[in-house]
C-alpha cells in the first residue's frame, strides 16, 4: 500500500578520494590490503538463500603476484545454473510486487555501505584481484558503482512519473512492469562497476537475475554481493554463479522464461549469443531484450593546431591507465606531421618515466594485465611488430610473466594506416600511431571512420574550432562517446552515458535513463468512468 509519493532527486557524483600522503583513506586502504592478503577466502556461489560450495575449486591469484593465493571459489555446472534460474523465478512475484520505495532503499543502502565502511574493501579486492592501482580502483569500484546505484534509483523514479494524459470521463495510467522471466547478466573483468551495474540495473526495475562474472573478477564480485545482501536484497533476486560461458548459454538460452541478457564482453561472444537467441525465439514467452557493450578500437586524432602537451597527456593516460584494459582505451592515434617529432619525444619520455609493479606500491602507475591468456595475446602482437618492416616500436615491448603478467607499455608507429595493430582490438598497453600529412586532416578523418568496425569512443584534439566542428560531424557514427580536447576514457555516470554502436554494441547507454527502459515492459491501463450502454454512434442517426 502506498501512502505517499516518494522523490529521489538527481544525486551528486560520489567524490573521488585523493589517497594523498598522510590521508586517512590511504592509511585505511593499506591496512585493508594487508588484511585481505593474510586471509585465504573460500568463495561460494549465491543461489537463493544458500551459499553453494562444490568440490571443484578455482584459485584466485593477483595478476601481479601469481605465487600468492587470495582464496578459492567453487566452480559450478549445469545443475547450478538451473538452480539459479529456479531460485530467481521463485523470488520473482514478491520482488516485483514490493513497494518501489522499499526496493529503491535497498540499493541506496548498498551505495551508502560502499561509500563508507566497505569502500576500502571494494577498492582492495579490485586492486588485488584485477591489478588496479588505488586511483583506478577508486574511480571504478567505489565511485562509479556507487553512482550507478544512486543515479539509477533517480532515473527509475523519473520513469515511473511519466504518465499519459486523460480525456474527460476516463483515467489513463502507465505501469512499468519488469520483464516476464529472468534476466541474465554477464560481466567482464575490467570494471568492478560494470560487474555491479549489469545485474542491479535490471533488478532495480523489479526483475530477477542470474549473474555470471568473469572468473578473473570473482574476488571483487563476491564482495559486492555480500554488500547487497547486507543492504537487504532478498534471497533469489540476484543469483551469483561461477560457470563456463557455454554451460551458462546452453541452459539459459534454451529456457522459456529467458527474458533478456545484459552483457559486456567481446564482440564475437555477443554475436554468437545474438544468433543463438534468434534461433530460439519460438521457445520464449516474450522476445528477449538483448543489451550489450562489446569491443572497441578507440581513436585519438590530433589536428595541426593541437597543443603537443595536451596530445601527449591524453595518450599517456588514455592508452595506458589500467594497462589499456578499458573498452574505451586509446589504442590508435593519428598525429599530424608538424607536431609528430615533439609528440614522439614526449611520449617516449613519458613511458620511460612510468613505474610498473604491484598496486600495493602506490607509486606504481602501471600494474599487471589480467591473466596469462591476455599476456600471451598482447605479447604476440608486440613480437610481430618487432619483426615487421611496416611497424617501428618507439618504446616498450618488454614482457615478463615470471612473477606476474607484466607488459611494458608499448608504442608502435605504423607505416601503413591499415596495419594490424591499427585495426584489431588488443586490450592491453599497446598504442599504435600513424603520422599523417598535416594538411590532410579531412582525408584522415575518413581514414579514422573506415579503419575499424568498432564505434565506442574517440577524441579530437585541436585549438581550431572549425577543425573540431568538422571532426565532430564527420565522425558522428564513429564513436558513441566522443571527446574534445581530452582522452577518450573516464565516462562518469550521469555526465557521459556510456556505449557505442557498430561492432561495439547496442548503445543502450549505461549510466542514463535509456538503459533502464530496456528492463521494463510498459502496460497502459484505461479506466472509463461512464461506459457506453449502446453501440450506436450519433453519426448513424439522420434525425
Amino acid at each position: 500500500m502506498s501512502l505517499g509519493y516518494f522523490s529521489y532527486p538527481m544525486p551528486a557524483n560520489e567524490p573521488v578520494l585523493s589517497y594523498a600522503p598522510g590521508s586517512p583513506e590511504k592509511k585505511r586502504l593499506k591496512e585493508v590490503l594487508a588484511e585481505l592478503k593474510k586471509e585465504q577466502i573460500d568463495v561460494p556461489m549465491y543461489i537463493g538463500s544458500k551459499e553453494v560450495r562444490t568440490n571443484k575449486k578455482g584459485t584466485l591469484h593477483p595478476p601481479h603476484e601469481i605465487a600468492h593465493t587470495l582464496g578459492t571459489y567453487s566452480e559450478g555446472n549445469e545443475k547450478h545454473v538451473t538452480q539459479a534460474i529456479d531460485a530467481a523465478l521463485a523470488a520473482k512475484e514478491s520482488w516485483a510486487s514490493m513497494d518501489w520505495e522499499t526496493r529503491a532503499n535497498i540499493f541506496l543502502k548498498a551505495a551508502d555501505l560502499m561509500a563508507t565502511k566497505y569502500r576500502p574493501y571494494m577498492n582492495g579486492t579490485t586492486m588485488l584481484g584485477q591489478s588496479k592501482n588505488a586511483f583506478q580502483a577508486e574511480i571504478d569500484a567505489a565511485c562509479e558503482l556507487i553512482d550507478f546505484l544512486r543515479f539509477n534509483v533517480h532515473f527509475l523514479s523519473e520513469i515511473y512519473k511519466q504518465q499519459p494524459i486523460s480525456s474527460a470521463g476516463m483515467h489513463n495510467r502507465m505501469e512499468y512492469r519488469p520483464l516476464e522471466g529472468f534476466v541474465l547478466a554477464i560481466t567482464p573483468f575490467n570494471f568492478t562497476a560494470i560487474g555491479g551495474n549489469l545485474p542491479t540495473s535490471a533488478a532495480m526495475c523489479g526483475n530477477v537475475v542470474v549473474w555470471k562474472p568473469a572468473h578473473t573478477q570473482i574476488y571483487s564480485a563476491q564482495m559486492f554481493m555480500r554488500i547487497l545482501k547486507e543492504g537487504g536484497l532478498p534471497d533469489g533476486v540476484i543469483n551469483l554463479v561461477y560457470v563456463s560461458g557455454p554451460v551458462l548459454g546452453n541452459i539459459c538460452f534454451s529456457h522459456p522464461d529467458f527474458a533478456g541478457v545484459h552483457f559486456t564482453g567481446s564482440t564475437g561472444v555477443f554475436n554468437y549469443m545474438w544468433e543463438t537467441i534468434g534461433k530460439n525465439t519460438s521457445i520464449y514467452k516474450s522476445y528477449p531484450r538483448i543489451v550489450g557493450e562489446t569491443g572497441g578500437k578507440d581513436f585519438v586524432i590530433a589536428h595541426k593546431t593541437a597543443d603537443p602537451d595536451v596530445v601527449v597527456t591524453a595518450l599517456l593516460r588514455g592508452a595506458f591507465e589500467f594497462q589499456g584494459q578499458k573498452c574505451s582505451a586509446a589504442s590508435r592515434a593519428y598525429i599530424p606531421s608538424n607536431i609528430a617529432e615533439e609528440v614522439k619525444k614526449k611520449l617516449i619520455a613519458g613511458v620511460k618515466s612510468f613505474k610498473m609493479g604491484t598496486p600495493e606500491d602506490f607509486t606504481n602507475f602501471i600494474n599487471a594485465v589480467i591473466d596469462e591468456k591476455s599476456f600471451d595475446n598482447i605479447k604476440r602482437y608486440i613480437d610481430n611488430a618487432k619483426k615487421d618492416n611496416k611497424a617501428e616500436i618507439w618504446v616498450g615491448g618488454k614482457c615478463d610473466k615470471s612473477q606476474g603478467y607484466f607488459v611494458q607499455p608499448t608504442i608502435i608507429e605504423a607505416k601503413d594506416p591499415k596495419y594490424v595493430t591499427m585495426c584489431e582490438e588488443i586490450f592491453g598497453p599497446v598504442l599504435t600511431i600513424y603520422i599523417y600529412n598535416a594538411n590532410q586532416f579531412e582525408r584522415t578523418l575518413d581514414l579514422v571512420n573506415s579503419t575499424s568496425p568498432y564505434a565506442l569512443t574517440g577524441a579530437v584534439i585541436a585549438t581550431d574550432k572549425s577543425a573540431i566542428e568538422l571532426a565532430t560531424n564527420k565522425l558522428r557514427n564513429a564513436a558513441g562517446n566522443f571527446y574534445i580536447n581530452d582522452k577518450p576514457t573516464g565516462a562518469v555516470v550521469g555526465q557521459q552515458p556510456f556505449g557505442g554502436a557498430r561492432a561495439s554494441g547496442t548503445n543502450d547507454k549505461a549510466g542514463s535513463i535509456l538503459n533502464l527502459y530496456r528492463w521494463l515492459s510498459a502496460r497502459t491501463i484505461k479506466e472509463t468512468f461512464n461506459p457506453p450502454t449502446d453501440y450506436k454512434y450519433p453519426f448513424m442517426q439522420e434525425k
